[in-house]
Order: C-alpha cells, then structure tokens, then sequence
C-alpha cells in the first residue's frame, strides 16, 4: 500500500506540494510537536492504480491515513525535509477526497435505517445550517513527557497525542495519561500544543422545506430532527 501510495502522490503533484509544505516548516523557527499536512486524494484515480487501496481508503480513512503517514515520514527522512522532525508519530495526515462515489450507500441519511453508527468511513451529508456558533480553539495535538526524571521517556517526541475525526477533546489532553515505561504520569510540554479552529453548526435535513410548504405525505406523523457538525 505504501508504493501504491507514493506513486498516486508522484502522479498527481501531491508529493510536490508536500514538499513544498515541509518547506515552510524546515524554514520556521518554531519548534513543532505536530507537524500536520492535508492530502488531496482522487478515490477513482487510487482505484485505478490498485482497486483494493482505493476501497481501503474510502471504508477505512484513519488506517489509510497511517499509510500515507508512513510514507510521508519515509520521504522526509530521505530527504532531509525537515530536520526537526524526530518521530513518525508527529506527522499528522488529513485526507480530503475530491469527491466520493454516486451511489447511496456513501449519502448519510439520518433518518434511513438501519443507521451504521460504528462506521468511520466517508460520507456525503447535505442539510440546512440552521445556527452556527462561534469560532473556538481546540487541541490537534500535544507532546507529553514522563514526569520521572531519570526515566528515558522524560525527553524526546515517544509520546504525541494527535486528535483524530469523532475524538472527543479529553482523548488528546488530559493529566491520567501513565508512561508505558516506569508507570509514572504524563505531564504535557504545553510549548508544544498545537491548536487549531473548530465551529459547531447545527443542520436539518432539507426536506423540511417541503414540510415549510404545506406538503403532505402518506404518513400521518413524521418529525423533523437537526443534527450537529463539528468542523474543523
């Protein structure tokens, strides 16, 4: 999966804008914990070059980011991209898909049933943004260090806290987190969080506008339920 990857990169620029981005970070005189790229992926153009990758990343989109990691991580080390960088774990990769399949199956309706609430997989949702809140701060990632001294785990980038899509923000920052080491707890280098914008926006399905006209159905009872999205 990792050449599949590297070769969809190489063709469609996005190993050169990748580049391009450890650029900018190799120049900055800040020191990162997270470094954090967006991938722009064609799923048709992946299934093209492997069929089994191309489904991989459309059903299971955080393993399949681990992979591009890897190869992100692979690349920067063999060409010296960005000389702070230490870990693998520190680079963060989000995918974004151009676009993904026309078929139902990858339409979220909350009101279909059954409802597959332990996917993790991409969907297309379309709704009616009925109120939006304010712009707030949130945690993309954190280094933390073994509060142990003389333990090897009290330096270094071994323990880096990335939010992922569906976490909540206590499963990236929080004071219970033990060293795997010596067992003793985890207290965060807070010079090195990264923060990042988030907005709460709350939607309803569009067929709420056919209720708003006075259309009537077979059913003698339906109901209309917004739903929140979180964007990051």
């Amino acid at each position: 999966m990792r050449e599949i990857a590297l070769v969809y990169l190489d063709r469609s620029g996005g190993l050169q804008k990748f580049v391009q981005d450890c650029g900018k970070y190799n120049d900055s005189k800040q020191g990162y914990a997270v470094y954090r790229f967006t991938i722009s992926i064609n799923p048709s153009d992946i299934a093209e070059l492997d069929a089994a990758f191309g489904n991989y990343i459309l059903h299971q989109p955080i393993q399949a980011a681990q992979v591009f990691q890897s190869v992100c991580f692979i690349a920067i080390k063999t060409l010296s991209l960005i000389e702070q960088l230490q870990t693998e774990a520190q680079i963060s990769i989000l995918l974004k898909p151009t676009h993904l399949p026309p078929f139902p199956s990858y339409l979220l309706s909350l009101s279909a049933f059954p409802l597959n609430y332990t996917s993790q997989r991409f969907y297309m949702s379309e709704g009616i943004a009925i109120a939006m809140g304010t712009v707030t701060k949130y945690t993309q990632g954190a280094r933390f260090l073994c509060s142990e001294e003389t333990c090897p785990l009290s330096e270094g980038f071994r323990y880096i806290r990335v939010h992922l899509p569906g976490a909540t923000e206590s499963a990236t920052v929080r004071n219970d987190f033990v060293c795997s080491l010596c067992s003793s707890p985890l207290q965060e280098d807070m010079k090195f969080r990264v923060l990042g914008d988030k907005q709460i926006v709350e939607m309803i399905d569009a067929q709420v506008l056919n209720a708003l006209k006075g259309y009537c159905n077979d059913q003698s009872h339906f109901r209309m339920q917004t739903f929140t999205v979180f964007l990051r």
